[in-house]
């Protein structure tokens, strides 16, 4: 899965190597997304390095290889042909929105029996962020595994938080909250367009979304730039 800026990068230097033969430089492909500094090129290189869909050719300056689209079709090794003008993205991306289900609003703490059906979310980065997609199924969760107030259910997409007990493919449960203490671990919206699983480490104005796999580096932002949306409370893994 591919945000929406990962794969129109990925269109674009596929179609850059299709017309001349050469890959697009840092300043072409941030001038082509509209972004405003390269280092947005670098983290979407990363990404789509990471899933598999380029690799970097070494010894070379500006040499990038499409290994495959979108549509997983293998790309041929020389691109011969532009992208199609009329490829659509997979995917509308969207950000979790203050809208989740009450969850367990009102419930008597005592019981403790039964299950409580939550809204399950697209998949969430445990990586590189995505943006996460808004999905229309729901998952029950027995009512032992929750406290009080608002839940939702994502399912994570990589492994930067495996040290900690969290796969690809599992499904985490959120309970829906604002602030956190440090050390947990939360879905944090970042400058209001991803959505990512780490580990919240504050610092006087900062604050560090540290992972926990030594693959991958810990991000720091201003404290404006983040903004809590839950807390993991709980995880469900199939086999």
């Amino acid at each position: 899965m591919l945000t929406r800026k990962q794969q129109e990068l990925l269109l674009y230097i596929h179609q850059h190597l299709g017309e001349g033969g050469v890959s697009p430089s840092f300043d072409e492909m941030k001038d082509a997304l509209g972004l405003k500094s390269k280092s947005g090129i670098h983290r979407l290189i990363t990404g789509l390095e990471e899933r598999g869909f380029i690799r970097r050719l070494p010894h070379r300056a500006r040499a990038l290889e499409v290994l495959r689209l979108p549509d997983v079709t293998p790309a041929p090794k020389k691109a011969a042909a532009a992208a199609p003008a009329d490829v659509e993205p997979r995917f509308k991306p969207n950000v979790i929105k203050a809208d989740f289900q009450a969850g367990l609003a009102g419930r008597d703490p005592g019981d403790a029996v039964g299950s409580v059906s939550l809204p399950l979310y697209g998949r969430i980065a445990a990586g590189l962020p995505i943006e996460a997609m808004r999905d229309s199924g729901t998952i029950d969760i027995p009512v032992s595994m929750l406290g009080i107030g608002e839940h939702y259910a994502l399912e994570v997409a990589g492994d930067s938080m495996v040290d900690a007990g969290i796969h690809d493919g599992d499904t985490v449960i959120i309970q829906r909250c604002e602030t956190a203490e440090n050390g947990a671990i939360v879905v944090a919206l970042v400058d209001a367009a991803e959505v990512t699983l780490k580990r919240l480490r504050r610092k006087n104005n900062s604050i560090a979304l540290e992972p926990a796999n030594p693959n991958y580096e810990t991000r720091v932002f201003g404290a404006d730039r983040v903004r809590v949306q839950g807390r993991l409370v709980g995880l469900f893994r199939r086999y």
